[in-house]
């Protein structure tokens, strides 16, 4: 098998069923296959016998995108992973050959991060007329929604991590491949639409639960990878308490729940502890960062 096609869905079925579409009509089936993971949406179950071509992973409880995502991704075949959202879909022509391409031009890449179209659009024609053209370079992270990944070295790391549940496993996969040796790549030529509404989420404001998840991992992200993580967990904890908590009733009382979790789990966080080399921190930081 050369490419798995792995996206893990949630309450979103119409969105999958175009997803699961759009990459059937690009598919090679005696080569590629496609896994997904159903977290906890009975109503997402009703499409299975629609497309009995996938490989399908049923859990009837939620357990959140990174824990399933660790069960999903050992179950692929693939010489290659490709990872999807389940609103996003491949744009750009020619998508899994440039995959293969790239990958073939440096043994030593280890991802390559795709370039995202966030929004719908009427036609993917018009949703590539969206994208940048720009030059490749060697970041230090990926996006979940479009990226691509070598089994060999995703096994070689310890996979998207359990002790996260959303919003920050990609920078956590993203550091262990740094610290492996490999390198991260974008690569604006293989684009994703990720076919969220824009406008739709200006209006929603404020995102309470996404600052929640995303300040609670982001502390768990440097007490297991950072050699010494105090001072670093601090100045989060910081910028955050003066950009966010101060200034809304609803931020102050996540921060403060946040702290109180991570007090409590301080010893089921610490099991996970794998520091990272120091040389491995600093490649991180002189690398080019994504524009999200």
């Amino acid at each position: 098998m050369q490419i798995s096609f792995l996206i893990v869905t949630k309450n979103r079925p119409e969105d999958l069923a175009l997803t699961l579409k759009k990459l059937k009509s690009i598919m090679d089936f005696s080569i590629h296959e496609v896994l997904v993971f159903i977290d906890g949406c009975s109503k997402t179950e009703t499409i299975t016998i629609d497309f009995d071509w996938v490989n399908w992973t049923v859990s009837k409880k939620s357990i959140s995108a990174s824990p399933a995502r660790h069960i999903l991704y050992k179950k692929a075949q693939g010489d290659l992973f490709v990872g999807l959202d389940d609103d996003a879909h491949p744009l750009s022509q020619n998508f899994i050959s440039t995959i293969q391409a790239r990958f073939s031009t440096n043994n030593n890449i280890g991802i390559i991060a795709f370039q995202e179209v966030r929004g719908v659009f009427i036609s993917d024609e018009e949703a590539l007329q969206q994208s940048k053209s720009i030059e490749s370079y060697y970041t230090n992270d990926f996006i979940g929604c479009g990226f691509a990944i070598k089994k060999e070295v995703y096994t070689a790391t310890n996979g998207f991590p359990v002790w996260i549940d959303i919003y920050g496993e990609e920078p956590a996969l993203a550091l262990e491949v740094l610290d492996l040796g490999y390198q991260i790549i974008y690569d604006p030529r293989i684009i994703v639409n990720h076919r969220i509404d824009i406008e739709k989420r200006k209006l929603q404001g404020r995102n309470y639960f996404r600052f929640e998840r995303q300040l609670n991992n982001a502390i768990r992200y440097y007490l297991v990878y950072y050699p010494k993580p105090i001072k670093k967990v601090l100045k989060t904890l910081l910028h955050n308490f003066k950009k966010y908590a101060l200034t809304d009733i609803r931020y102050f009382k996540s921060f403060i729940t946040v702290v109180f979790k991570v007090i409590i789990n301080l010893f089921k966080i610490l099991k996970f502890r794998q520091p990272v080399k120091q040389e491995t921190i600093e490649k991180k930081q002189r690398l080019k960062g994504l524009n999200y």
